[in-house]
């Protein structure tokens, strides 16, 4: 697989692969999210590819206190085969590079199967609860 940075030529593949994942919501639209990430530390947005296809993404951010990677995905027919482990610790490894001390996630409660992923590569639950508040409605 080779990891690189989000392009905007990715756009419709990136959204396509987060919908084939069951990460898009009906309250977040996947192409605001991205011209967001675009404006901050936009090298911080990974694309995992195989044979040119996009087949993974991560969507880091670090904020001088705690880094967050949100959009983790692998596309189904392609998972269980380490692209996740290798995304993500090419994630780390830059984030570690900016001097995060941790990393911080969310994950959706009745995702046993990613909650299982991160726990396998060393994340454990932390003891608070997780609260948002809308800005803006997409």
């Amino acid at each position: 697989m080779l990891i690189r940075p989000f392009l905007d030529s990715d756009t419709d593949a990136v959204i396509a692969l987060w919908q084939r994942c069951g990460l898009t919501r009906a309250w977040n639209d996947p192409a605001k999210d991205i011209a967001r990430k675009k404006t901050v530390q936009p090298e911080l947005f990974l694309l995992g590819l195989v044979d040119g296809t996009v087949i993974a993404s991560a969507m880091a951010g670090y904020d001088g206190h705690r880094a967050w990677v949100n959009y983790l995905a692998v596309d189904p027919d392609a998972q269980q085969k380490g692209y996740g482990r290798a995304l993500m610790a090419a994630v780390e490894l830059q984030l570690r590079a900016l001097g995060a001390p941790k990393i911080n996630l969310q994950i959706r409660r009745d995702n046993a199967a990613a909650i299982a992923f991160y726990a396998r590569i060393g994340f454990t639950e932390d003891a608070v609860v997780s609260l948002g508040k809308r800005l803006q409605k997409d």
